[in-house]
């Protein structure tokens, strides 16, 4: 109603709502435009306790609540149905820096960051944030940690939720939760934090949180393999753990279409190995240590763990990037895939 609009206005201001069905569009529409939904107005609170009045003013006058970060997600989890004529809450203004501690290996965001803005930040201070998703250079860290992404580095350093060490939340009722600590053992009773994290917003909104921070990669070996089958991907990933000293970062199977697709309509990616397979892998391991002069690195270290692997049968042929150039090129390779898959959904 129009006197709610108002208690709204005077919560966040002109700038903190979106009015009219076009300004609302992008908050109402998913990523891939398959699902529109509906909202009476669109707010974007600016701090916590804004967020929080929010909240209680929704709570007392019955009006639902679609919580909302980077909606690049693909499940409808951030886009109201059409029928919604509650409000749809963005924490896209909430998007601060708050501390970063090197030394504790932390950093305190609110829930409004950009993912890649928080993995540069960590690179600044010789750290590194870990999470990472084709869609990071919109994402928001907020909407990682509720649905618990997973990312290209799971493997190594676990799911979103893994990457936390505290959150400050707005419960329903508007009360705000502060569960912000950067202590790493901590044995005090419930870890309620790990509600929130994977709930999509539907036992409170993130508004803060502490992340792990962990030592910046210093020696990095990235390879494409052609592979026999997916069997063959799990032995090899399996053995690789051990081959590389527990240093396995990432391991991506593709399939011929998918990768053939992005060759032939991507600018700019060029085919890392010509093979007669409908199997790819990308793999890289990484060390915070790096390579010692005359030593064996992780580059030495897995050339010799493909060559076991060839004479397995597992991997028909493989190729070592020897650039950082090279690698980036199998990474945008695997990302377009990526971005494809969530374009066209499951059937890719």
């Amino acid at each position: 109603t129009p006197a709610i609009l108002e208690k709204l206005r005077a919560i966040v201001g002109d700038k903190g709502l979106v009015l009219g069905e076009q300004d609302m569009q992008p908050f109402v529409t998913d990523w891939g435009r398959n699902r529109v939904g509906g909202a009476s107005v669109v707010v974007r609170p600016g701090t916590v306790e804004e967020v929080s009045a929010v909240v209680k003013l929704c709570s007392q006058e019955g009006i639902a609540i679609v919580p909302q970060a980077g909606n690049t997600g693909l499940m409808g989890g951030a886009t109201p149905w059409p029928t919604h004529r509650g409000i749809v809450l963005s924490v896209g203004r909430l998007n601060k820096v708050l501390e970063v501690d090197p030394v504790g290996y932390s950093m305190t965001v609110e829930s409004g960051c950009v993912l890649q803005t928080l993995q540069e930040t960590a690179a600044r201070h010789d750290r590194f944030f870990p999470l990472s998703l084709g869609a990071q250079g919109s994402c928001q860290i907020g909407g990682n940690l509720s649905t618990n992404a997973g990312g290209v580095q799971v493997l190594r350093y676990g799911n979103a939720r893994n990457l936390v060490l505290g959150l400050e939340v707005v419960l329903p009722n508007g009360d705000i939760w502060n569960g912000l600590r950067s202590l790493k053992k901590d044995n005090t009773g419930y870890d309620l934090k790990h509600l929130f994290m994977g709930a999509e917003g539907t036992l409170g909104i993130i508004t803060k949180a502490v992340l792990k921070l962990w030592p910046a990669s210093k020696d990095v070996a990235t390879a494409w393999l052609a592979i026999r089958d997916p069997q063959a991907a799990i032995e090899i990933l399996s053995e690789a753990h051990s081959a590389s000293e527990d240093n396995v970062e990432s391991c991506e199977l593709m399939i011929r279409a998918a990768t053939e697709m992005v060759l032939r309509h991507i600018a700019g990616v060029q085919d890392p190995l010509k093979a007669d397979t409908e199997w790819f892998l990308l793999m890289q391991w990484s060390s915070s240590r790096p390579k010692a002069e005359g030593a064996e690195g992780m580059a030495e270290k897995m050339e010799q763990f493909l060559g076991e692997q060839m004479e397995a049968g597992r991997v028909l042929d493989a190729v070592i990037a020897q650039s950082e150039a090279q690698a980036r090129n199998m990474w945008k390779i695997r990302e377009s895939v990526a971005e494809a898959s969530r374009a066209e959904g499951p059937g890719l």
